[in-house]
């Protein structure tokens, strides 16, 4: 149930600003498309043969294992089109054919150390997934996989920035959705302002199951929405609040109680209306990313194509951001800055303070069943 905010924050205003779209509107645009030349990607395949001389494994590459001279410079451009652009950028032609999963892998990471640093996605500290259809003679020691052919509803990931590296699209659908979370709180605002003010309230996320530890709560209180200047941060997983609801009332699922489920399906909704989402068709090579502070993305079912080869693969990381950077409209200590979001705490990594509630009468005995990792 959520903690009430709402009788304490005032008038709720509508955001502005870049962050504000709306799908329809950019459909038919590229500014949001960053286009790797030829020279950019030769750039791209020495640095792969840099790190590989080196023998720079995922865990400890740096900047100087993967030297982009001439790639870092649209990466900037990047960072800055998601810290106080529209929260999204397509950087299209990353040279993936033929690459095996440990190459693909290293670019990814290496291009990620650019834009931020990797966090873990899952609570054995994996940083980078797979993200294809599940094959039960895989071996378990490699990078998990999930079965992906449902489609997935639009939310945020427990990190700041989301990077999906294509290697091979399914053989139809699968289309990511991104959807605007100012678009979505105004939305809202004009259709329900009541509903609206309960975004601000503090939820309780459900976040992993922390086996090895006997009695250990593993939850996040948040709020849905924050202001930070004229950009939102909002947090928002469906599967991972009801869970939270499990969680509180001591691992019985019986749902949210009915003002928060309206409340959801009101997001859900507005999110997936077709006056805000935009669809994206990714191919091998498109490298989406995304700031999970101001954008929500989803994905549309699919069918995929049956030789094991060609089968719908991209590859997954999280990153949080290496430093913050001033607010597009005034300095980044006049409005606060979102809180860093750092993954998925590990089991063996004791949580500190700030991610567990005040409210000390919340603290039951449930545990909220386990998310490992969302598909994308």
């Amino acid at each position: 149930m959520a903690q009430p905010a709402h009788s304490r924050i005032g008038p709720v205003q509508p955001f502005t600003g870049p962050a504000l779209w709306y799908g329809p509107d950019l459909a038919g645009r590229e500014d949001w498309v960053v286009r790797l030349t030829a020279h950019h990607r030769d750039e791209l395949r020495t640095a792969l043969r840099t790190a590989r001389a080196r023998g720079a494994t995922l865990l400890r590459m740096t900047r100087d294992d993967f030297p982009l001279p001439g790639v870092s410079a649209e990466l900037e451009h990047a960072a800055a089109l998601l810290r106080a652009g529209r929260g999204f950028v397509l950087i299209r032609g990353l040279p993936v054919d033929g690459l095996g999963d440990t190459d693909a892998s290293t670019v990814l990471r290496g291009v990620g150390q650019y834009l931020g640093r990797p966090v873990p996605q899952t609570a054995d500290g994996r940083t980078l997934c797979h993200i294809r259809e599940a094959d039960p003679r895989e071996d378990s020691a490699r990078p998990p996989s999930y079965p992906t052919r449902p489609g997935l509803p639009l939310h945020t990931d427990e990190s700041d920035l989301l990077g999906l590296l294509c290697l091979r699209p399914a053989r139809s659908g699968g289309r990511t959705v991104l959807a605007s979370a100012a678009a979505v709180h105004n939305t809202m605002l004009a259709a329900r302002p009541d509903f609206t003010r309960r975004l601000y309230d503090t939820y309780f996320f459900a976040q992993c199951e922390e086996k090895d530890v006997p009695g250990e709560r593993s939850y996040l209180g948040a709020p849905l929405i924050t202001r930070h200047g004229t950009r939102p941060s909002m947090r928002y997983d469906r599967e991972c609040l009801e869970a939270g609801e499990a969680l509180l009332q001591n691992g019985r699922r019986t749902g949210p109680p009915d003002a928060d489920r309206e409340l959801f399906d009101l997001v859900d909704a507005t999110a997936a209306s077709a006056a805000l989402r935009l669809d994206l068709d990714l191919r091998a090579g498109d490298l989406l990313l995304v700031d999970n502070h101001v954008v929500l993305h989803g994905r549309t079912p699919f069918e995929d194509h049956s030789e094991p080869g060609s089968k719908r693969h991209l590859l997954r990381l999280w990153l949080a951001r290496q430093e913050t950077h001033p607010l597009p409209d005034g300095p980044a200590e006049r409005h606060g800055a979102p809180h860093t979001r750092a993954g998925i705490p590990p089991r063996d990594v004791i949580r500190p303070r700030a991610l567990r509630p005040a409210h000390t009468s919340l603290r039951r005995s449930g545990r909220p069943r386990p998310t490992p990792g969302r598909p994308a």
